[in-house]
Formats: structure tokens, sequence, C-alpha cells
């Protein structure tokens, strides 16, 4: 189908595009940008007061499926990205069973592909069954689609076995994806500090963070493998990332919009919603992420996706399974984040959009030159949203399986910027406001 957006403010941070101009799309493409002439559309969508960004690309969702259909589904799951403005994400291993053979990958993205509602990144476990002893066999596993290799959110303990997945993912130009926690350290279910002392919680210090962090970045430069660095949560965290940086080693990092606007103090009366991993930590840790998104210190924001079900979060703070859903909020929590800090639209928009693809790099193949970008030629991924929508979250308006999130405004009182009222992934609109 042939599509013209006509009168939107386009833009994208990736070519500082900012200008109201019109956007044509045939064969999944973008055939004109800007002045496109006597382009005779199928379609047209008016998009008057409206801003044409590149479709998000996110880091880090859980999408549940195969093995933990109760939580979610593929179907659910994409939806809601489609609904959040999110044409491309990266998903997690830890599914049942875990992402480590071929026919695994290869069944998830033929099953995205059929929904058409969003492109699909798969990891793969970086040790089989993700029990930190055996590596999996890497280059089958990219063969069938994988971008890299993960450990989620389960502690390698064995740094020699860490060190050996490192040397071979260097080999061969893999990246490995770490959440740098201590096995031993990190076991609690709130940061440590004085919260989680009255309210009687196990804690987890920052040296969790810095401990396991110091350990990877000193195999980075043992075995000069490229590493992204998921859901930093300190600011003593995002100092040894930037000093890792200043010294050159091939390292990205990724914040989680939970990190980047909550607080321990946002628990509350024991709100099971805030039980996450990383925990939400302090104000002053907040703050450090938040300059470091700015700052280019931190690459990616992400949504860290995670639906649970009803009745795992309906338990005991300390008792309540980890996890919040997120793909639907990212692009207001980006803007809302750009506004926080007097930032322009683009710059807002940078890292959800072209930074990510910077971290994905060669790993998403024929699509690095076009995705998280508008450009004559590339692929017709595009968010269209209303810039000057406010809403509040309440779970039922969800479009995903889970409908926990702490940033409800029951929970937190909180207005958000940013209505996504269209769209299109390879040109097709795979999502459209009522």
């Amino acid at each position: 189908m042939k599509i013209l957006i006509r009168n939107g403010r386009v833009v994208d941070p990736a070519t500082g595009r900012d200008e109201t101009a019109d956007l044509a799309i045939a064969s999944g493409r973008i055939v004109g940008l800007g002045s496109v002439g006597d382009f005779q559309a199928d379609r047209t969508i008016d998009a008057s007061g409206l801003v044409v960004a590149p479709g998000l690309v996110d880091l880090a969702a859980r999408l549940r499926e195969p093995g933990q259909e109760h939580e979610g589904m593929l179907e659910s799951e994409l939806a809601a990205a489609a609904a959040g403005g999110v044409t491309s994400l990266v998903c997690l291993p830890d599914t049942d069973p875990v992402l480590d053979e071929p026919g695994l990958v290869e069944m998830l993205k033929f099953r995205a592909r059929k929904l058409s509602r969003c492109r699909l990144f798969p990891l793969g476990a970086l040790t089989r069954r993700l029990e930190g002893t055996t590596l999996v066999e890497m280059a089958e596993l990219t063969e069938a689609g994988c971008v890299g290799f993960s450990h989620v959110d389960v502690s390698i303990k064995d740094t020699q076995v860490l060190l050996r997945a490192m040397q071979y993912a260097a080999t061969f130009g893999y990246t490995v994806w770490l959440r740098p926690q201590d096995g031993w350290l990190g076991k609690g279910v709130a940061a440590s500090g004085a919260v989680a002392t009255r309210m009687g919680l196990s804690g987890v210090p920052v040296a969790a963070e810095t401990v396991a962090l110091q350990t990877i970045l000193e195999l980075v430069r043992v075995t000069g493998c490229r590493v992204h660095l998921c859901r930093l949560s300190s600011a003593a965290g995002v100092k040894l990332v930037r000093a890792a940086k200043a010294e050159g080693l091939p390292v990205t990092a990724d914040v989680s919009i939970n990190s980047l606007h909550l607080t321990d103090v946002d628990i509350g009366f024991f709100n099971a919603d805030m039980r996450l991993t990383p925990p939400l930590r302090q104000g002053a840790d907040r703050d450090a992420l938040r300059a470091a998104l700015a700052d280019g210190t931190i690459d990616a924001l992400v949504s860290d996706h995670n639906p649970v079900a009803e009745d795992m979060k309906n338990l005991p703070f300390g008792e309540a399974e980890p996890g919040a859903t997120g793909l639907e909020l990212l692009l207001s929590l980006a803007l809302r984040w750009g506004r926080d800090h007097g930032l322009t639209l683009a710059q807002a928009l940078a890292p959800v959009t072209q930074s990510p693809v910077r971290v994905l790099g060669e790993a998403v193949g024929s699509l690095v030159s076009s995705a998280g970008r508008l450009v004559e030629g590339g692929v017709a991924d595009v968010c269209i949203f209303d810039p000057e929508a406010e809403w509040q979250v309440a779970p039922a308006m969800l479009a995903s399986q889970g409908k926990h999130t702490p940033f409800s405004f029951a929970s937190t009182g909180m207005a958000l910027p940013g209505r996504v009222r269209a769209t299109l992934v390879a040109g097709t609109v795979a999502y459209e406001a009522a």
C-alpha cells in the first residue's frame, strides 16, 4: 500500500531533521521526504499538529512466550509495543524453555513476522539453561537470528565461565549483554538504605552493582569483548561506566524507565507494583542516571517490559514477583525526562531511536542503515504521536496482558505527556488510535 503522511512535524534525531514535511511510503520504504511531488497514495494520513518520528527501538522486553503465556503472549505484547510506538525490540532469553536452541529462536521470529506488529531481535542465552556452566553454540544461535547473548538477571558466579564466554564472543565479534549484579550481594528485595531499613525489607547494596561492574570491566580489558551493560541503577555504577568509556573500552549501557523516574520512597506502603529488578534506589542515584542519559554516558532508555500475572503481584512486597509493564509507557517517559531536563524533542527521542540502533550495530543486518531514523530509501518504521496530549495510566487501558505498572495514576498521580496516534512497521499500519 502507498501511504502519504501529510503536514506532520518530522523529527529525526539521527539526521537532525525537525521541520514540517510530508512523508511518502511505498513497498515498505520511504520514497519521499519533504516535498513529495505528485505522489499518488492509496491512503493519506493527516498529521497536522502531530510529530512524525522514527519508530522506537526498545532494547529490553520480556514477551513471556514460550512457556509463561499466563503472564503474556506474543500477540498481546507485540500489540502493546505497537500501541507504544515501538517498531523494533530486543527480547530476553529467560523464557521456558530458555532461548538456547536455534529452533526456539527461529520459531519466535517466525511468529513475530506473522503478526506484523513489531520487528523482533532475540537475545540468546549465554549458557545452557542459564545455569552458568556450559556455553551455548553462539554461532548457531547467531545464524538463527540472535543479536547477542545475555544472562538476564541470573549472575554467573563462576568467573572462569564468564571469561571463556567473553573470549569466544570477542573472537567472532558477538556482543555480550550483562546486567551487573553480584550473585551473593544482590539477593534482597529493595535498595539498601533508610527506606528498606524502616520497612524491614532485605537490602541490595550499591556494591552489588559496582563489584559486578568492576569484574566485567576487567574482563573486557582482558578479552576486548564488546559488552552492553543492562539497566544501570546507581550513581557509582554511572561513574565506573563513564571512566570505562573515557578509557576507550568497548562498552555501552542502558537504564530502565523505572530507575530514571522513581526512587525507593515511591514504594510507599509496600506497593508491590514498585517491586522491580534492579530495585529503585535513592534520589541521588536517579539524578545521576538522568544526567548520564543526557550526556551520553548511558546510551539507551529501555522499557524493561516484564508483564506479571495478577496473582504474582497481589502478595506481600517481599514475595511478589518483580517486574512491570512498560512498552506502552516508553515514549511518554522519554518525553517527560526530556521536558524535565529542558532538552529538545530530538534530544529526548534519541535514546529510544538512533542510540539503541548504535548499540545493536551490525547485528540488525540490512536495517542498520535505516532503523531508528527517517531517510529516503530507508525502512518505513514510523511513530506518529501527539506531543501535547497528556494521559493518566490506568491498568485497564493497557494492551499488554500484564496490567501492573509503577506509573499508574493511582500510585504516582503522574500525568504523562505524549500519545501515540499511529505506528507503521515496514509501511504497514500496526496500530492506530481509535
